[in-house]
């Protein structure tokens, strides 16, 4: 971890809001997913934001869990090191970050390298795991593992197709979202031209 000093001012009230966001119920629930779906082997951690952190923090899980939900063979990160070497282990998140975009989940939804590394935005990291599992059971492709009510499934499009009558019969009607003229008249109205007359 970073070696910072205590934050003061305005450093200090961002960073308390940020911890705020983090959600420890959310926590658990990705807790049991990850360990679902990576399999038996992997322990889980004990409560709260910093053993969460250390849990992930090297990479290897976050690793473990994007192969997880590829067929075997064609996972998208080959070579997973242990090692204790700082700069590898922010680089096999980063592996884990691209990945995970590959896979699907949208960049606005990714964090930071340091948002885990230095603790930083731990709610960003949940927000980037629920993405991926959202992504997850929206594919429907064998490979997620866990309760599928943990995540929310995505939108998805759904197109439509017209004939070209159906497309003209469309263009003579008037939606109500243009309004209606019911009961509208144009009893008292005088011309913008013609002067009024006084009684």
């Amino acid at each position: 971890m970073a070696n910072r000093g205590p934050s003061y001012g305005l450093s200090r009230e961002v960073q308390e809001k940020i911890e705020q966001k983090y959600d420890t119920e959310l926590e658990s629930r990705l807790v049991d997913w990850i360990v679902a779906q990576c399999g038996g082997n992997v322990e889980k951690p004990q409560p709260g934001r910093q053993n969460f952190q250390n849990w992930l923090m090297d990479g290897t899980i976050l690793c473990r869990l994007i192969n997880s939900l590829y067929p075997r063979g064609k996972e998208p990160i080959t070579k997973i090191p242990e090692t204790q070497m700082a700069f590898k282990q922010m680089e096999k998140i980063s592996q884990f970050l691209q990945a995970a975009e590959a896979y699907g989940v949208i960049t606005t939804d990714i964090f930071q390298t340091v948002d885990l590394w230095e603790g930083k935005d731990m709610a960003a990291v949940q927000r980037t795991l629920m993405s991926l599992g959202s992504v997850a059971v929206t594919k429907d492709d064998g490979h997620y593992r866990g309760n599928r009510d943990w995540f929310h499934r995505k939108s998805q499009g759904n197109r439509r197709e017209f004939s070209e009558e159906q497309m003209r019969q469309g263009q003579n009607l008037i939606g109500l979202q243009m309004g209606s003229n019911r009961g509208a008249s144009q009893a008292g109205m005088t011309g913008y031209g013609m002067h009024r007359q006084i009684m």
